[in-house]
């Protein structure tokens, strides 16, 4: 096997491989395996967590990455532990609830900065319906702050509504720049998400439309984002709709709360344009 110090790294990928072996433990601990989980890794790297995932003693490990010339730091690890299946592969275009049987419960990841947001949408709408629940995830620090934005601020956008809309999104702890190789220009966070309420959210197309929609230019008001979206509805009449359900028609999309968007789409949704 190479030295994994020679080993160089593609910025296109996002490659920050963890080497804090604290940080290990910790996220291990979080994640709390049992022999009846079934894990899936996004971005095996060298195998570090990899490694450390399969020790626990799953039912089934899957860890997808899209770069070959790993081969020879996670072919052997395939070889150590007949739980895992690496899986070589683009992430955010593999088919999860086709080519994983059995399908996972858990995501433990260290994810590049550039495909979280795609990614998180693409797991959430495949496989949260079918049992995923848990996820623990080492993510930048900006997406950590969008994934739990609350209502008003800059930070709140789609994803972050919706899983606020399914379920928690919690700050574990800060990582450091020091805990990866390459070093990082940013600070990570580990994050926690918990999914348990409205599984079917996170696959609805009119869902995701709305919220697309509603976002699709920040400095425009909600009401004039959607209106061209809305079927057989005029511009007055759906102001009307939004004041009795409690929100302002001059607001901006970040200022709604989940409550308010869950509402919205509940009132506003079967009139929403999806082609």
């Amino acid at each position: 096997m190479k030295d994994k110090s020679l080993f160089i790294h593609k910025t296109s990928l996002g490659q920050n491989f963890l080497i804090d072996r604290n940080i290990l433990g910790k996220i291990v601990k979080y994640a709390n395996i049992s022999s009846d989980d079934v894990v899936l890794e996004v971005g095996s790297g060298m195998g570090i967590l990899t490694r450390e995932l399969a020790l626990q003693g799953c039912q089934r490990l899957y860890s997808l990455e899209i770069d070959k010339r790993l081969e020879e730091y996670l072919l052997p690890l395939e070889e150590e532990f007949p739980n895992l299946s690496v899986i070589w592969t683009d992430a955010v275009k593999f088919d999860y609830s086709c080519r994983l049987v059995p399908l996972p419960n858990k995501v433990i990841a260290n994810l590049p900065y550039h495909i979280t947001t795609p990614l998180l949408w693409k797991i959430v709408s495949t496989l949260v319906d079918k049992g995923l629940n848990y996820f623990i995830l080492m993510v930048q620090k900006e997406a950590a702050e969008r994934l739990c934005a609350r209502p008003g601020t800059k930070e709140r956008y789609p994803l972050g509504i919706t899983i606020d809309a399914m379920g928690t999104a919690k700050p574990l702890m800060k990582v450091s720049p020091q805990s990866f190789r390459p070093i990082p220009r940013v600070d990570s966070i580990l994050l926690e998400i918990k999914l348990h309420k409205d599984l079917q959210l996170g696959s609805d197309p009119t869902w995701k439309k709305m919220l697309r929609t509603a976002f699709a230019q920040r400095r425009k008001t909600l009401l004039n984002n959607l209106v061209p979206f809305i079927e057989s509805m005029e511009k007055a009449e759906l102001g009307k709709i939004m004041l009795e359900l409690g929100i302002d028609e001059r607001c901006r999309p970040e200022q709604l709360t989940t409550d308010q968007w869950l509402n919205c789409f509940k009132v506003i949704g079967p009139y929403i344009k999806n082609n």
